[in-house]
């Protein structure tokens, strides 16, 4: 399992219907509807080592006391030192690390969606 940290802003909308996103950007504007979590502390080289002989990936959203957890398909050619990109699709990208997500950003609960938008908000994600 690999863990980081990320928070919360209050442009989270997390209303994208195929993706979600995370980055170590500390900033977004209004219209980053796929991104979840900002100021991300995950280190790349780590990240790929854990999961470099897993062809399925589980990840687990908590914020608080609240959970959302999606399951994926783990995309090889993954290597991005700044945001990492769950999708819906088949899309591959460099930024990608899951495809064929059985969530976006859009289906997450209300509730989770309402702790994403506090920039205080400690966000832990686990891929597993």
């Amino acid at each position: 399992m690999y863990s980081f940290h990320c928070f919360g802003h209050k442009n989270i909308t997390s209303s994208h219907k195929n993706t979600f996103e995370f980055t170590k950007d500390k900033d977004i504007g209004k219209i980053a509807h796929c991104i979840i979590g900002v100021d991300a502390d995950f280190d790349l080289r780590k990240l790929k080592e854990e999961i470099k002989d897993k062809e399925r990936l589980k990840i687990v959203i908590c914020a608080d006391n609240i959970k959302e957890e999606i399951n994926c398909i783990r995309n090889i050619d993954f290597d991005d030192e700044k945001e990492i990109v769950f999708r819906i699709s088949d899309f591959l990208s460099k930024r990608t690390l899951g495809i064929r997500c059985d969530k976006a950003s859009r289906d997450f609960s209300k509730e989770f969606k309402e702790k994403l938008k506090d920039p205080k908000k400690l966000i832990i994600v686990n891929i597993i």
